[in-house]
């Protein structure tokens, strides 16, 4: 693990409570960031997030909403912020999926993919911004997926999304660089979480053969990205998707 230090700083983790998330969470509690554990409906695992950042010797605190609705972010940010006294860094991971071939999905079903993915990031984001302008620095991480580069059968909802986190990431990186705030995007491919572990033996095998590294990634490895995003070391890097997938569609 990198040795970067962010101590002092403190972040809004969405969607928190399990796999990336989570795993994100501690990551920035381990760089000694105060962190902001946000869940929609796993409040005992995000509790348990929370447990394990504490137990670490960081400091974690349960902020509970569903960032889709307008309300609810916007009072997720506030609790962070009246909790730690600030914020600086926001890390737009809730999201879900409901795949289908486009011909058999539900319009509801696009429009929830949507709503979680795509509208949490940008509540999240207007929330969290007059706090960043004002001071003068901040990083926005998004949390795109190669699927939104590429595209994938069956998730014609999920891609959409994820690409539209794409354009939301470059045109806010064009508004708010003057103020010295940054808003990057990862995009990572198949990464080692429950989604990825159901799959059959012969799809995983499959999927592996078109992956260079010939391994799936791991929640840790974006993690990093995250963590270095966050550093002065990236203070001059906005606008950008970082592809975090063992070079599948390099």
């Amino acid at each position: 693990m990198s040795g970067i230090d962010l101590g002092g700083k403190v972040a809004l983790v969405t969607g928190a409570s399990r796999g990336i998330g989570a795993v994100v969470a501690c990551r920035l509690a381990e760089a000694g960031v105060k962190v902001g554990v946000n869940y929609h409906a796993s409040p005992d695992a995000a509790t348990q997030v929370v447990d394990s950042i504490t137990q670490a010797g960081g400091e974690g605190h349960l902020v509970g909403g569903d960032v889709s609705q307008v309300e609810a972010a916007e009072s997720v940010v506030k609790q962070v912020v009246e909790h730690f006294g600030s914020i600086d860094i926001l890390v737009n991971n809730a999201g879900i999926n409901k795949d289908q071939l486009l011909i058999r999905m539900k319009p509801e079903d696009f429009d929830s993919v949507i709503s979680v993915n795509l509208r949490g990031a940008f509540l999240c984001t207007r929330y969290v911004m007059p706090h960043l302008i004002r001071q003068r620095s901040g990083r926005v991480i998004n949390m795109s997926s190669v699927v939104g580069l590429s595209g994938n059968p069956g998730q014609a909802n999920y891609a959409a999304a994820k690409a539209g986190m794409v354009g939301l990431t470059k045109a806010v990186a064009r508004e708010v660089a003057s103020r010295n705030v940054t808003v990057n995007a990862l995009a990572p491919g198949y990464i080692t979480t429950a989604m990825v572990e159901e799959l059959s033996e012969e799809t995983q095998a499959k999927i592996l053969a078109r992956i260079p590294m010939g391994r799936f990634g791991t929640p840790e490895d974006v993690a990093e990205a995250v963590v270095f995003l966050c550093s002065d070391g990236a203070a001059y890097i906005t606008g950008q998707v970082l592809t975090i997938d063992g070079g599948m569609i390099a």
